[in-house]
């Protein structure tokens, strides 16, 4: 049976459940658990040294108020990453590349910042809406702009995600299809097909880590906007 190259993203299931959920918990358990130890590994070295240097980042656009998200930002980028990383392997179902999963992601925490604002600085937040200065016949249709790009954050969001890992997959399943293909009629034309899949295959994992950090930024950038 012909399988599609659309079939990598169908979500696998076993005796009728869905296995998503596991797929989104296992990259958590391949993280170095914290010990009391005063001298930790290399591992759990780098994975600190990593996630406090994102963090860094991440707080940077941010004053006091916004440090208190701190947790949930690096705890999102640290799990989307595993995700999209694992995600590259042969045999392997990448979650991400799930519409429905990253709007989950996005528009809860969308709404949070949203209502963050509207909670502590109200008139400044629906002050975004209307540019000071504005002329007095523009005022509706600016007004119906400015919360049409507000209410289209998390879809953006989600969607800028699922494409960008949608796009990678689809492509290095088309070339490593081609390699496979070529290599019995035409060997040195497989052979640099595959040079190419290696490059593809190393600008993707850079895409699934930019990608990662792309989302939970712009998350902090909504942030800042409302605190």
């Amino acid at each position: 049976m012909n399988l599609s190259f659309f079939d990598q993203f169908a979500s696998p299931c076993l005796l009728g459940i869905p296995l998503i959920f596991i797929s989104m918990l296992f990259p958590a358990l391949l993280l170095p658990t914290p010990d009391n130890r005063w001298i930790t590994n290399r591992l759990s070295a780098l994975q600190l040294w990593f996630m406090t240097t994102i963090t860094k980042q991440l707080m940077i656009p941010l004053n006091k108020r916004g440090h208190k998200w701190a947790l949930i930002l690096i705890s999102l980028t640290m799990l989307l990453l595993m995700i999209n990383l694992l995600g590259l392997l042969p045999y392997t179902f990448t979650p991400t590349t799930q519409l429905s999963m990253n709007m989950a992601l996005a528009f809860p925490l969308w709404l949070a910042t949203l209502l963050t604002g509207l909670r502590n600085q109200p008139s400044t937040s629906l002050g975004h809406l209307l540019p000071e200065g504005t002329p007095t016949p523009l005022i509706p249709a600016l007004i119906l702009i400015e919360t049409t790009s507000l209410l289209i954050r998390p879809l953006a969001l989600g969607v800028r995600l699922t494409a960008n890992l949608t796009a990678g997959h689809l492509l290095i399943q088309l070339i490593s299809t081609a390699v496979m293909a070529l290599l019995p009629i035409m060997p040195a034309i497989s052979a640099l097909t595959a040079v190419v899949l290696l490059l593809l295959t190393i600008l993707e994992i850079a895409v699934a880590m930019i990608q990662a950090y792309v989302f939970v930024l712009l998350l902090s950038l909504y942030l800042q906007e409302n605190i």
